[in-house]
């Protein structure tokens, strides 16, 4: 058989191979739809407009700035006038009165004694341990030394210590009050038991450290004293003799201190008008308010904040990170770009109605063909309520509505339907607002701003028919239409 015939001859079989792969069946039928659905799909979406959502949040504009603040507060550096073996009877940051035991020095090694402690006592020691334990910083461990004499000097004045009486006593650092801090009682004697004593000549806050900056004021402040890599404090509590002369504890006398915080040329801008400022403490989160000034030390900016309280809270700390409250407008933080405005009809609340399937509307007049006076409901949707001020006349003279104008037109009467009265529907008013989507598609909600800067406004959340903390938002408001469709 010729080779042309043999390949005719195949030509049909190729066919049919084809139309196998090819072939019109349901699968190959159902793959060219979802294809064709795939390539409408990514069109669509490369030509149409990208909307962009917006999670609205509560907060300020911008954080409030934080600061590391020097404390200078007026103190005194008390040393030891003999030698010997030491007890301490005044617990560290607790006030004591003039005349308090604050430690005695023996020439012998005092003799352990033991006493029985209430359970109210041990129960106040448990309990200021656990304040110690839950406020811990392995980066200053030398406060476990500090707690250490604290709760020695508690037993001491428990167990009835030279001078001591049995009041209830309470650690400084659980302290929440200026006041409330205890003081060691007055001693009657300058020695007891061998010892000593060695009693405060004011009233103070006692600490047992040593950082230099006992003798600082403002006149003779440095900008390396700023320098807290330099900083050095040394605790005086950790030696069990000590010699004549020797740094033994530290008196703050005054309840009147300052911190000094370093400031940028755009923060002194900012503070220069201010006089008061609110504080918040990073420590423990208290705040309180101080007077505040710009002062200069050697050539450079600095804030100085004045306060007559809270010192014992914060006697033992040279810096103190802190937060200035100077943005104290709060509310629902929106982006600019989001706001759009929309006018509305204006119309008294007397003229709101609700129909028999509790829909609010208007009863609008109107004349048939036959000349005769109707009435007809009109389903009106509320954007907005302003009251109105009260008169001599008018106690409560009500509030005006801020109605969607599509179904209404510049004319039309409203019918009051208890007393009949009529209002021609025709003042127009502009509200702001912005685009809400929780729903899927675009719904105005008004807005009140009450602070913005470049990017962002602050808004009430307590405007009626407004937003809510966490509704979704439009972004880009000018690309959307209202009640279009998004999503």
């Amino acid at each position: 058989m010729p080779d042309n015939q043999k390949n005719s001859g195949n030509h049909p079989g190729s066919l049919s191979k084809i139309r196998k792969i090819f072939g019109l069946n349901i699968g190959t039928m159902l793959f060219g739809c979802l294809l064709i659905y795939m390539l409408f799909s990514a069109v669509l979406y490369l030509t149409s407009t990208n909307i962009e959502s917006y999670l609205v949040i509560s907060g300020p504009l911008s954080r409030n700035e934080t600061y590391t603040g020097l404390a200078l507060r007026e103190e005194s550096v008390h040393q030891a006038e003999t030698s010997g073996y030491v007890s301490y009877y005044a617990r560290e940051g607790s006030k004591i009165n003039a005349s308090g035991a604050v430690y005695g020095i023996s020439s012998t090694q005092p003799s352990e004694t033991t006493s029985e402690l209430s359970a109210e006592q041990l129960s106040q020691i448990r309990s200021n341990m656990l304040s110690f334990s839950k406020g811990f910083n392995s980066s200053r461990f030398n406060s476990t030394y500090s707690f250490k004499y604290e709760l020695e000097g508690d037993i001491l004045q428990y167990a009835q210590a030279p001078g001591s009486s049995t009041a209830t006593v309470s650690s400084a650092s659980s302290d929440s009050s200026d006041e409330s801090a205890d003081s060691v009682p007055a001693v009657s004697t300058a020695s007891y038991a061998g010892q000593t004593l060695s009693k405060a000549d004011t009233d103070g806050i006692v600490l047992y450290s040593v950082d230099g900056y006992e003798g600082k004021s403002l006149e003779n402040l440095t900008a390396e004293d700023f320098d807290q890599t330099a900083y050095h404090e040394t605790d005086l509590k950790n030696q069990g003799t000590v010699n004549a002369g020797d740094n033994m504890y530290t008196l703050v006398t005054d309840e009147r201190w300052s911190l000094l915080i370093p400031l940028s040329g755009k923060q002194a801008a900012k503070l220069k008008d201010r006089t008061s400022v609110r504080v918040k403490f990073m420590k423990d989160g208290m705040t309180q308010s101080g007077d505040f000034s710009i002062v200069e030390i050697d050539k450079a900016k600095y804030g100085k904040i004045d306060f007559n309280k809270g010192l014992i809270r914060y006697a033992a700390d040279r810096f103190l990170e802190i937060e200035l409250v100077t943005n104290t407008v709060t509310g629902l933080k929106i982006p600019l770009s989001s706001i759009v405005t929309k006018e509305f009809y204006k119309i008294p609340s007397a003229y709101l109605t609700v129909n028999k399937d509790q829909e609010s509307g208007i009863m609008i007049q109107s004349t048939d063909k036959n000349g005769n006076t109707t009435q007809k409901f009109v389903k009106a949707t509320v954007y907005g309520e302003d009251e109105l001020e009260s008169t001599e006349e008018e106690e409560s003279p009500g509030s005006i509505y801020y109605i969607d104008m599509s179904n209404f037109k510049e004319g039309d009467v409203a019918v009051d339907t208890e007393n009949q009265s009529k209002y021609v529907i025709r003042e127009v008013g502009v509200l702001e607002g912005t685009y809400c989507i929780n729903q899927g598609y675009a719904v105005f909600r008004r807005i009140q701003i009450l602070d913005q800067n470049e990017e962002y406004a602050v808004i009430s959340r307590e405007t009626r028919y407004g937003l809510s903390r966490y509704d979704h938002i439009v972004r880009n408001a000018d690309k959307v239409d209202e009640q279009e469709i998004l999503y």
